[in-house]
């Protein structure tokens, strides 16, 4: 038989182990068992042990003279009788056996490990044993997170984090990127009412113990309709290229459509080149015409909404280079259209000779 376990006892959990140990060390049946009232001067209690999940443990106790059997039992069943293994567990193993020690170990010990552990000796006289209580601390792990979100301005969101481990972890939320210490939660909810799309970004749930701290983030989009900037209007000389630029604010995306009155433009008409990319659209005319000049409209556009705003494009007259020779002093010829230029003596001689006129 390699196993003894003491399954279901009437009896205190004590008797169990003297019921394990006369099995284990075929004693009279005649031992007394003791009640809780009785001198315990022959069992030993040791100090809790706390040891964290994943990490090995050694139990230990001494022996003494005159020792015929030893053991170490977790609850009733029994791990090693001597240097015989009586568990199956391939985590226990045997460390030290002499006449002054009887030490095992528990390799990657985990929540199921947690409980009472007994050293039993049996000297000639009686049995002696020594308990420990064993106490496994977990670290804290996020089990059920929100998924990333997606939700349109002005919806109330919820977001919820649980998590486990030995002690309790403490759970909290904040708002990571862009942060935001003025949105944040100790409790396992997190609740955002009338959501703005400032309030978008990546949410951190911390849950930490006393042994470490576990962190998951979820990510919240908010959808809102499109905003346009003001347009701003756009001179061009007659024959020059001239580009007409259109911003827009909005999640999703938005679309972009571009109108003459009530005519809408698409790429390639009339030489006119459309780019989007992102927020920003462009018109491009590569060589304007006077049919071009006049008031065009921007219009963005997503599943939520629309906006719109307006361009002028307006011509601009460069002077000419015979305008830029012409001075104070140049008279044109309405007829021919030519000018002619006079000095200032001539001038003077002109006033001389019509007042001698009058006279």
């Amino acid at each position: 038989m390699k196993m003894v376990v003491c399954g279901y006892c009437a009896a205190s959990w004590r008797r169990c182990v003297v019921m394990s140990l006369r099995l284990l060390f075929l004693l009279p049946a005649g031992l007394p068992v003791r009640s809780q009232g009785e001198s315990q001067s022959d069992n030993k209690q040791m100090d809790n042990i706390t040891i964290r999940q994943g990490e090995t443990l050694f139990l230990s106790c001494s022996q003494g003279d005159f020792v015929t059997h030893t053991a170490w039992l977790n609850r009733s069943s029994i791990l090693y009788a001597g240097e015989d293994k009586w568990s199956v567990d391939p985590r226990v193993s045997l460390v030290t056996l002499n006449q002054d020690e009887f030490t095992i170990k528990i390799e990657d010990v985990d929540l199921t490990d947690e409980g009472q552990y007994i050293c039993a000796v049996q000297t000639s006289s009686r049995p002696r044993t020594t308990s420990v209580h064993i106490i496994v601390q977990v670290p804290p792990k996020i089990l059920n997170l929100s998924k990333d979100l997606v939700v349109n301005e002005g919806s109330n969101v919820m977001l919820m984090c649980l998590a486990n481990g030995k002690p309790e972890p403490a759970i909290g939320w904040r708002m990571l990127s862009p942060s935001d210490d003025s949105l944040s939660s100790d409790s396992e909810i997190l609740e955002i009412p009338f959501i703005s799309r400032y309030r978008a970004g990546v949410y951190e749930c911390t849950a930490a113990n006393e042994i470490a701290v576990d962190t998951q983030t979820v990510e919240l989009t908010v959808n809102y309709p499109p905003s346009v900037s003001d347009g701003r209007d756009v001179g061009v000389t007659l024959g020059q290229r001239g580009v007409l630029e259109c911003e827009a604010d909005a999640v999703p995306e938005a679309d972009f459509e571009w109108y003459r009155d009530d005519r809408r433009i698409f790429n390639g008409f009339d030489g006119i080149e459309i780019e989007d990319a992102g927020g920003f659209s462009k018109l491009t005319f590569f060589n304007v015409s006077e049919a071009d000049y006049g008031n065009y409209t921007c219009v963005a556009i997503n599943k939520l909404g629309s906006a719109n705003t307006s361009i002028i494009l307006y011509q601009i007259i460069e002077p000419t280079s015979s305008t830029l020779l012409q001075g104070p002093g140049a008279v044109q010829d309405g007829n021919s259209g030519t000018s002619t230029v006079f000095t200032p003596t001539c001038l003077l001689l002109i006033i001389l000779l019509q007042l001698l006129l009058k006279f």
